[in-house]
């Protein structure tokens, strides 16, 4: 699962902000760098600063007059109107929708309980399965190891908060919580969720079964490859 960028032509990018500049030094797999072969590295000089290696244009004959500015966190702000996106260009076929519910919820690993509540909020998303989104005084956060994982989702925002289950086996990254969202999931705000598919999810007395999405494996979840 690969982030969707934006390649804009040679003529839409402002006099002296690229440079061309070899290939970067990067160790193991980058979630925000190129994931074919490129063929021109830029540095980008934005607000007084020059980001190494910050653009590039694909080994691709029906790109090759375009350029890729990069979606990495902390390098450049891109907004959609007036509101940032972080992570990767948003889909304008993709919806998220957040909505306040009474169905009880319960979250288990291994027939030890980690959250009940009556006060979720389901996260609907697009090709994604429904999150429930708790208060986090439902949640047994003492039974859960924090970490200094964060992610990012154009359509949430930046997580600032992520908890392991310590196991055995462990489950790193399972739960994790948003202070400040986007305005589209504002209702999720300091609430905590679970990844369904990890999980023993049960809602209003039935058991759910675990869906399968691309969070299924550990490498397309965030800190996977750590």
């Amino acid at each position: 699962m690969f982030p969707p960028v934006y390649a804009f032509r040679r003529d839409e990018i402002a006099d002296g902000v690229l440079s061309p500049t070899g290939p970067p030094v990067r160790e193991g797999f980058s979630f925000f760098g190129p994931q074919v072969p490129v063929s021109q590295w830029y540095d980008v000089a934005s607000a007084g600063r020059v980001l190494p290696a910050a653009a590039w244009t694909l080994a691709d004959e029906t790109l090759a007059d375009r350029v890729v500015v990069t979606w990495e966190p902390g390098l450049l702000e891109w907004t959609e109107e007036d509101e940032p996106v972080t992570g990767h260009p948003r889909d304008p076929h993709k919806r998220v929708e957040a909505i306040a519910s009474s169905r009880r919820v319960e979250v288990a690993v291994d027939g030890v309980t980690l959250a009940s509540s009556d006060r979720p909020v389901l996260l609907f998303e697009t090709h994604l399965p429904t999150r429930f989104y708790l208060p986090a005084e439902d949640v047994r956060l003492d039974l859960l190891e924090p970490t200094d994982n964060v992610s990012y989702c154009p359509y949430k925002g930046r997580t600032d908060g992520y908890w392991t289950w310590p196991g055995p086996p462990a489950l790193p990254n399972l739960a994790w919580t948003y202070s400040s969202p986007a305005p589209a999931a504002g209702a999720v705000a300091s609430r905590v969720a679970f990844y369904n598919e990890l999980v023993d999810l049960t809602v209003d007395g039935v058991r759910q079964e675990r869906p399968e999405s691309p969070f299924s494996s550990r490498e397309q979840r965030p800190g996977g490859n750590a």
